[in-house]
């Protein structure tokens, strides 16, 4: 069989699979190239779908193709048009498996900026009609609306920090989309990493000035991961002037990163202050309710119907974020499509997801274990973790602690702090003074690192 008859059948069982609207908008765009030593080489249009397909539907196709008679180890490889078939193989994502699920990344859509139409990077999904709301995001929701309706005079700027793959990309490219609904505006989207790589090549090539235009000369910057300048001091520098101009100009500025302003390590405080003069708002990991109309809502977007107790099931027991919920429900749907006659139970589920399952059981270790094992290591009484006592040899390990407690769980900083006894303040200040103390205390990280060890956990993992 060749590729294109290979394919034609595995689009046969995507059709069953997924909805019209989104068959349309992402299958029908691929196109078979060739099966190259054990891998289906696939081309589309642009990078954009290329990072989504991989992101979002490319274990539907893995299941598809084996559907149509693959062999199980044949993998699959996007490439950017035909011209790009015979690249560097380590260059395009590969995969035999399902891939994390990451965050979506955008297609083209056609834009004003400075009179001159551009491709903006955008995600079309990641709109306010799309976010689901409930009480761990709701203030941030509520902020970025405020922000879409105000720009520059509402909340600038508008930080937004959480853990990874709750919505703060989500929710801050919904503003993009909102404010590209008014004729002229413009918005400028982009992740520190790739800002690094630009400012490095305008280095390089001597196009500094177009470099800080691209920038400047935006109604609307987005910047993500900004926790991705530290330590970096020449760019910090420039988007130090280019954060002034933007400001001084009334120019709205938004940034999502892990932690709060205050908690970033080797950021310059002349941008911590200048990050904290609008709001700084957290979204925290979503509750029971919120995960499950999560999944009722991407649910809806499937052909293939699941029972509401096997939905129940995943938001009852994939909590970390939404990423994972989401890509337990591709994996699910994946499986009832392939397997059609058989009704899926919650014990079958249980089995199908129990790789998944295990991960998110081991991220949940209490303050309770992490203050009885910081105690035991430092040799003090459990009660010392929540004690009034001062003295520096109970403060410091309390500090540890509570660091720990914000790296290791995924609760709000009100939640650690109240296991304390303590005051929200205390907790951001322990947290910000141990991640400081471990850059240049080794005895400090060793320690740190070995508590990590002990419960059970990699510190390379959690950046100690």
């Amino acid at each position: 069989m060749n590729a294109s008859e290979l394919w034609t059948k595995a689009c046969e069982h995507l059709k069953g699979v997924l909805n019209g609207d989104v068959y349309a908008r992402w299958i029908e765009i691929i196109r078979p190239v060739s099966i190259q030593d054990s891998r289906f080489v696939l081309t589309v249009d642009n990078d954009f779908c290329q990072t989504w397909l991989e992101d979002n539907y490319q274990d539907f196709i893995i299941d598809a193709l084996r559907t149509a008679g693959a062999p199980a180890e044949l993998g699959i490889r996007f490439v950017v048009n035909t011209t790009d078939v015979s690249a560097d193989p380590l260059s395009p994502t590969e995969s035999r498996m399902p891939p994390d699920q990451k965050a979506p990344s955008p297609t083209r859509r056609r834009h004003k900026a400075n009179g001159v139409a551009q491709a903006s990077p955008l995600n079309p999904n990641f709109t306010f009609e799309n976010f689901v709301t409930g009480p761990s995001n709701s203030f941030a929701h509520a902020a970025a609306l405020g922000v879409s309706q105000s720009l520059g005079r509402a909340y600038n700027p508008l930080f937004i920090y959480g853990q990874t793959g709750i919505g703060k990309t989500h929710l801050m490219q919904a503003v993009g989309h909102r404010v590209m609904l008014s004729p002229g505006m413009s918005v400028s989207y982009v992740s520190s990493e790739t800002l690094l790589n630009e400012y490095v090549e305008s280095l390089k090539n001597r196009t500094t000035m177009e470099f800080r235009n691209k920038y400047r000369n935006t109604d609307v910057l987005l910047v993500d991961d900004i926790q991705f300048l530290a330590g970096k001091n020449s760019l910090q520098e420039e988007f130090f002037h280019t954060f002034n101009v933007l400001y001084d100009a009334h120019k709205q500025i938004i940034m999502t990163s892990d932690l709060p302003p205050r908690d970033l390590a080797g950021l310059e405080p002349r941008l911590v202050s200048r990050f904290e003069w609008g709001l700084v708002t957290e979204i925290e990991s979503p509750d029971f309710e919120t995960r499950l109309a999560i999944l009722r809502y991407k649910h809806s977007m499937m052909k293939v119907r699941l029972p509401d107790d096997l939905l129940t099931f995943i938001a009852d027991n994939i909590k970390s974020n939404v990423r994972s919920l989401e890509g337990a429900l591709t994996r699910t749907v994946s499986f009832a499509s392939l397997n059609s006659q058989m009704t899926l139970t919650v014990d079958m589920l249980r089995n199908l997801l129990k790789d998944q399952l295990s991960d998110e059981h081991q991220k949940d270790l209490s303050f309770d274990d992490i203050q009885r094992m910081v105690a035991d290591y430092f040799d003090l009484r459990l009660t010392d973790m929540s004690s009034k006592r001062r003295p520096r040899s109970v403060s410091a390990p309390r500090q540890v602690a509570m660091f720990l407690c914000r790296k290791l769980t995924r609760s709000s900083l009100p939640e650690i702090a109240n296991s304390f006894g303590k005051t929200h303040a205390t907790v951001v200040h322990a947290c910000k003074t141990i991640q400081d103390r471990i850059q240049v205390e080794n005895d400090l990280r060793d320690s740190v690192r070995e508590i990590t060890r002990k419960l059970g956990r990699d510190p390379v993992s959690f950046q100690i």
